[in-house]
């Protein structure tokens, strides 16, 4: 028997979404089955739609790859990194007129408040260059297709699509469907889940408002009584989180006293093919979980993220291998790049995580005189850090990375995976949670 491929299940997981019949039950209670039909006619047209927007979402998708393999061509010729050339070209779009400013400015008097022009001068510039870089970004891509010679092969949206398919070639060298396969498994698995989503709270809903009505009855007043006295009027801070807390508080239990069992299944989240190639890490080799971070020292999602993460990982002494990548986001962060580099000095010496602990506090200085400096305030060796600093073995380094990044469709930071699982919940709570499920696997 032939094995199924990662594409041909993730289209069978897509139509078993999408294909629910009207009487399919998906889920039951005491007294009661709920049935695709009870749904909202507007959750019923998402699953219906839902087909022919992942068939359209692989499409897309397909362009992204093909354009992220033309620029990681075009950056190998310059012997830069793809946010290197997207720069280059960016540099070529012309400021907007001191009149296109000012327009916008006006425009949008009562958003920006009490602000000067000049204050918010930047901000409306990098607005009025971002439809003109775009157009030349897309303009490049088309050069880089003849000048590398793209060819298109086999549909990604092909049922029988085998994972050693030639879906394209780029200067004679084949894409593969394995390939497209790890550049765009989370975005499709992401896709799958709003939908799932979207059936899960139409759901809920239909759930709630049954075994309300049975509760009410049940205790002999109005469903509305019920709502008051379990959840209004025991709201002291009347917040949103307090409101959402007592009514799962309120349903859990109904749940639980109506034994509510849930049909319906949803896909799983996929391990992806994350390397840790050789970065720098702590915790032992053979440890049953790693971490990987993928990140840019000039970002403040990861400055944030970093301690948060280190205290979920503090209780599991032993058990964590923690791998730091280099992600330096060249198009937003001016010094994101040079960062890297001084990150991959001051591992040569044995010090990368003393000094990244430096970077991220100081986020608003990391020119070269500044990452040359904290080198000097942790002890490095001064000249040997500098050499290091300006190799090309730092710069290959740092390109790899990005290499390895885009090719799983890393396009923002922090991205972190434990055990080839992309996080989703950035917390103290939520990477325990999926550091204890790794560990159980």
């Amino acid at each position: 028997m032939r094995a199924i491929t990662p594409f041909f299940l993730a289209l069978i997981l897509a139509a078993a979404t999408a294909a629910q019949k009207p009487d399919d039950v998906l889920a039951t209670a005491t007294g009661h089955v709920f049935r695709f039909k009870d749904l909202s006619a507007k959750t019923q047209k998402v699953v219906a739609d839902a087909p022919a927007a992942y068939v359209k979402l692989r499409s897309n998708l397909f362009e992204q790859f093909v354009s992220m393999r033309l620029l990681q061509a075009e950056a190998a010729s310059r012997n830069a990194t793809t946010g290197q050339v997207i720069l280059s070209e960016n540099a070529k779009v012309k400021d907007p007129s001191e009149a296109e400013i000012k327009a916008v400015y006006d425009a949008n008097r009562q958003q920006i408040g009490d602000k000067k022009l000049e204050e918010v001068r930047k901000t409306i510039v990098d607005y009025l260059r971002q439809d003109p870089q775009q157009k030349m970004l897309l303009a490049l891509i088309a050069q880089l297709k003849t000048k590398y010679k793209f060819t298109p092969g086999k549909d990604v949206n092909a049922v029988t699509l085998a994972p050693t398919d030639v879906i394209g070639t780029v200067n004679g060298k084949p894409l593969t469907a394995r390939e497209f396969d790890d550049f765009s498994r989370y975005d499709l698995f992401d896709a799958r889940s709003e939908v799932a989503k979207a059936v899960l709270d139409g759901l809920d809903e239909q759930i709630q408002t049954a075994l309300g009505d049975d509760e009410a009855k049940a205790l002999g007043i109005d469903s509305s009584t019920l709502i008051a006295r379990e959840i209004t009027d025991k709201m002291k801070d009347f917040t949103d989180e307090e409101r959402e807390r007592l009514q799962k508080t309120f349903f859990d239990r109904l749940y639980a006293k109506y034994q509510v069992k849930m049909l319906y299944k949803t896909s799983v989240q996929p391990v992806e093919n994350v390397s840790a190639d050789d970065d720098p890490a702590t915790g032992p080799a053979d440890a049953p979980v790693t971490v990987i971070m993928f990140s840019d020292f000039q970002c403040s999602h990861c400055a944030a993220t970093h301690p948060i993460l280190k205290e979920a990982m503090s209780a599991y002494a032993g058990k964590i291998r923690f791998v730091v990548r280099d992600c330096p986001l060249e198009t937003i962060h001016d010094h994101a790049y040079r960062a890297a580099l001084a990150g991959y000095a001051a591992n040569q010496q044995g010090k990368f995580f003393d000094y990244i602990e430096v970077l991220y506090k100081s986020q608003d200085a990391l020119d070269d005189a500044s990452l040359i400096k904290y080198a000097a305030q942790i002890g490095l060796n001064a000249k040997q850090f500098e050499l290091d600093f300006k190799s090309e073995k730092a710069a290959a380094e740092v390109r790899k990375d990005l290499y390895d990044g885009e090719s799983i469709d890393v396009h923002g930071t922090p991205t972190i995976f434990i055990n080839g699982i992309r996080q989703r919940v950035y917390s103290v709570a939520g990477f325990r949670a999926a550091i204890d499920v790794a560990l159980k696997k």
